[in-house]
């Protein structure tokens, strides 16, 4: 196992950080590995915000429903759906941009967001930052379209705090491998049995960090957000930013 590996697997949420600024140079490396990430067709349609300045934080915080670590962290990073650049190109060769009226564009500019994510995650913590993804900022959609001042045919699609660890959480554990990997064919006959594994697991995990009262377990923590539309101000604003999803 090289060390690359080594940091993925040793992955934790952070949500307590020192008050320690990122230098500079470390933010222009997070940057450039975000930007070296893939993107469908090369259409580079994702555009990273960096976000340093405290009262802005403060208000992502606020909007993203109650989360202080956003503002304790040095910085805050919002992954972008971009295709008002690719309304440049249209315009400038003089064709109709007909993808953001497709699923299929939120489905690529979500995939590619969470590559380049991805990417940034690995390389934060490689040099010692901690992180924690950010979903939350979904929950006020138009507010972080106002505070950032995203034009048309962009989406805020997740944010990512990052900043130098206060202190290491315990790594939450994952469902046995087996739930994960499927070889060849799905297997969904061997699931409900590693999901009654996974929940015990998981209430023991839940009681020894003080949080069993609030979760319980995974099949009851997943359905107290899945039972019901806990972010319903996404479609209604992705249809206002151009993204239709009726194709």
């Amino acid at each position: 196992m090289n060390e690359t590996i080594r940091v993925m697997k040793n992955h934790r949420s952070i949500r307590e950080y020192l008050p320690k600024p990122i230098p500079d140079e470390v933010v222009d490396e997070l940057v450039a590995a975000a930007q070296a990430a893939p993107t469908s067709i090369n259409s580079q349609e994702i555009s990273l915000l960096v976000v340093r300045d405290k009262a802005l934080r403060a208000q992502f915080a606020e909007i993203a429903g109650g989360q202080p670590w956003i503002a304790e962290a040095p910085l805050f990073f919002v992954f972008v759906a971009d295709l008002y650049k690719a309304k440049l190109a249209a315009d400038k060769v003089g064709k109709p941009l007909v993808i953001p009226d497709s699923v299929e564009a939120t489905i690529a500019v979500s995939i590619d967001a969470g590559i380049c994510m991805g990417t940034v995650i690995t390389a934060a913590e490689s040099l010692g930052l901690g992180i924690v993804p950010i979903g939350g900022i979904r929950n006020n959609p138009q507010a972080v379209i106002e505070l950032l001042d995203l034009p048309e045919y962009t989406y805020p699609i997740n944010g990512l705090a990052v900043g130098y660890p206060a202190n290491l959480s315990q790594q939450k554990p994952r469902m046995p491998v087996a739930a994960f990997r499927h070889d060849e064919k799905y297997d969904k006959e061997k699931l409900p049995a590693l999901i009654d594994e996974y929940d015990q697991l998981m209430q023991r995990y839940l009681r020894n960090i003080g949080r069993y009262e609030i979760e319980g377990d995974w099949s009851r923590n997943t359905m107290n957000y899945y039972s019901q539309i806990y972010f319903p101000k996404v479609y209604p604003t992705m249809l206002a930013q151009g993204f239709k999803n009726e194709k």
